[in-house]
């Protein structure tokens, strides 16, 4: 029996694409599969060549995988695009248009399938409807029951009319019988066993989950310039904000933003910046501000390639060294790294209650594989989230950077009591006067700096150990990287290798020096051409990594599971 199965669409940004993954992502899960679709596009609106990947599985899959086998090409230069990638192998089924079917070369005729969807959406009413018969197509490889299809139609369409509802419920049934022929004559049938969990789990993308995650942990005040790939989590809390009471302030540029975000912490709210790296390069000096404010701060940071512009709709784990050294002066951050959009719910929410606990930004650091992946995730558990608001009644003895033992002084706001509240962007006595007794100068420092012990002690979240008990051999991985990490120790087969997973890579957990006391062999995967965390791994605690131990990509694809199968058979004695 199969354990999961890959199917690629490709095709011109326009041709529905998305349509046909958020209509089969969700009629399979119901189904009882699991599913993930991860999404590779070029940076235009119309036109390119862009492309998905949706993996079929009986467990929980969360990796982008070169392995296709059904390919679906919807322009002519689809097949070239996944060529050229390596993304088409012996045993892959190309089914298509007859004329994108014509550069087929060296490839198994029996696996060439001519299928005319636009034919079959014309006959309908409209070649628009192809994409929908490609997904009825699809969904009868899985014997998908014909009413979840058709209640997500009338669902999703239901703004269009009962014409196009009608229409769109032909055209998929039409591509199911189309699909059936050929599974009715063995050509193509998928028998992957389903699960019940998988029926009940939700459908979420990175970015549902970082913006929830924002909404559970009381964010009430979004203030950001749209950049690719974070503009999702401002437009999700912006069709979010009048339930759930957020101002949103789409700003002229991110300087505006961060600002706004700070002025909003200061009068109380709790505010959010969502961005990417060109971005966060100019909230550099609003971070520095947070920094001598000791002001709260959360900023979602969703990574691309750079420098400057680089590849807006790729992903990278370029920007962790700009997370941590941005801004000038000296003053603690947190960095979190989800790598499951479970984990960016949850670290998204704690976010809020950290950057108020210890009045210093947090950093969410997430990438563009991560946000716009999909799939199955468990259900979000939140009877237990609590918002904590840190927050003081002022008296009118009261010193907003009172020296402490932590180095955190009570957080009043304005109004609320009869203390004032007093906050600048120069150094400052306890009061918030400015100052330049260079006395007290210095123990400022120490009170700002010394908040990173603090957040080490009860911030700091160790890396997860994923595999046997015991093991000698290590994959690290942070981010969006546990998954590809995860299945391809799991293929590999051996009892002795486990994977270190940092979902928080600042600061970095003592716990962690431990864990690498009897380690034989260590390896680190990384979306970047430095080995970044591996540097900070061995500036933080220690830890030496080979430098045939460093597995780094940086063309702009996430890692396939088979590329890192293939790099840990061979580093691995």
């Amino acid at each position: 029996m199969e354990r999961d199965a890959s199917i690629v669409l490709a095709g011109a940004a326009g041709q529905g694409i998305e349509t046909v993954a958020g209509m089969l992502s969700s009629i399979l899960k119901q189904s009882g599969y699991y599913v993930f679709v991860t999404r590779e596009f070029m940076s235009r609106i119309r036109g390119g060549t862009n492309s998905l990947q949706l993996r079929v599985a009986d467990t929980r899959v969360g990796a982008y995988s070169h392995n296709t086998h059904i390919a679906i090409p919807l322009n002519e230069s689809a097949l070239p695009h996944l060529k050229k990638y390596d993304r088409i192998q012996d045993f892959t089924i190309i089914i298509g248009e007859g004329k994108f079917l014509d550069r087929v070369e060296n490839h198994d005729k029996e696996k060439v399938i001519s299928m005319g969807f636009t034919d079959i959406a014309k006959e309908i009413g409209n070649k628009i409807y192809s994409n929908t018969v490609a997904a009825g197509l699809i969904a009868a490889f899985f014997e998908v029951d014909d009413a979840l299809a058709i209640d997500y139609l009338k669902e999703r369409f239901s703004d269009k009319g009962e014409d196009v509802i009608q229409k769109n419920i032909e055209a998929y049934q039409k591509g199911q019988e189309e699909g059936t022929k050929l599974a009715e004559q063995k050509i193509i049938k998928f028998n992957i066993a389903r699960n019940d969990q998988a029926t009940s789990e939700l459908l979420l993308s990175g970015t549902d989950a970082v913006a929830l995650g924002a909404i559970a942990g009381g964010c009430n005040f979004i203030a950001s310039y749209p950049m690719s790939p974070s503009t999702g989590v401002l437009t999700f809390l912006a069709n979010q904000s009048q339930e759930f009471g957020i101002f949103v302030d789409q700003t002229e540029d991110e300087i505006s933003a961060i600002n706004k975000g700070l002025g909003a912490w200061y009068a109380g709210a709790r505010a959010m910046v969502t961005t990417s790296g060109g971005g966060f390069a100019l909230m550099t000096e609003g971070l520095s501000l947070a920094g001598m404010m000791e002001s709260p701060m959360v900023i979602h940071l969703a990574q691309r390639p750079g420098p400057a512009t680089g590849l807006p709709t790729r992903t990278g784990q370029e920007d962790l060294m700009h997370a941590l050294n941005a801004a000038h002066g000296e003053f603690p951050r947190i960095i979190f790294a989800p790598g499951t959009p479970e984990d960016a719910f949850y670290l998204a929410q704690g976010a809020f209650n950290l950057a108020s606990k210890f009045q210093v930004p947090v950093i969410i650091l997430t990438d563009q594989f991560l946000v716009d992946s999909s799939g199955n995730s468990p259900k979000l558990l939140v009877e237990d989230i609590q918002v904590v608001r840190h927050i003081v009644k002022t008296d009118s003895e009261y010193k907003r950077y009172k020296l402490t033992e932590d180095g955190i002084s009570p957080r009043g706001i304005p109004s609320y009591g009869e203390g004032i509240v007093m906050a600048d962007s120069d150094e400052h006595d306890e009061n918030g006067h400015i100052t330049e007794d260079l006395h007290l100068r210095e123990k400022m420092v120490e009170k700002r700096v010394k908040k990173k012990y603090a957040l080490i002690k009860d911030a700091s979240l160790p890396p997860i150990i994923d595999g046997p008990e015991t093991y000698s051999k290590l994959v690290i991985v942070w981010g969006s990287n546990y998954f590809v990490a995860k299945e391809a120790v799991e293929k590999l087969g051996r009892n002795d290798v486990a994977v270190a997973y940092f979902r928080q890579v600042y600061p970095i957990s003592d716990k962690t020096r431990n864990l690498f006391k009897d380690i034989e062999q260590i390896c680190i995967i990384e979306n970047n051409a430095t080995g970044q965390f591996a540097r900070l791994l061995h500036s933080e605690v220690d830890v030496r990594i080979p430098e045939e131990g460093l597995f780094l990509k940086y063309n702009g694809l996430p890692f396939a599971v088979e590329e890192v199968v293939k790099f840990l058979s061979s580093y691995f004695k």
